[in-house]
């Protein structure tokens, strides 16, 4: 059996909210804060990395997220079917 101790702290300051809104969703789950930060590092150290993926946008994405907010070159397509012809393209 691999028991680890647990001997080390660590302090984050976070926003109040988020940290109320993690912990009623922990909750329902079972676990507390502690169990969920001690899940992400292990996965941290699993994935020798942030077990999810970061990127910057490159400029074509940040254009087309401007102009998405701001209802430019939108396309309605009516429906999934409509939205495949369009991608097929």
């Amino acid at each position: 059996m691999n028991v680890r101790t647990r001997d080390a702290v660590v302090r984050a300051r976070i926003d109040s909210n988020l940290k109320e809104n993690a912990e009623s969703i922990l909750k329902q789950l079972g676990f507390t804060m502690s169990d969920a930060i001690n899940m992400y590092l292990n996965m941290i150290v699993m994935q020798n990395g942030i077990p999810f993926e970061l990127k910057v946008p490159n400029e074509l994405t940040l254009e087309t997220f401007r102009k998405s907010e701001a209802g430019e070159e939108l396309e309605k397509v009516g429906s999934l079917d409509n939205l495949r012809k369009l991608v097929d393209k």
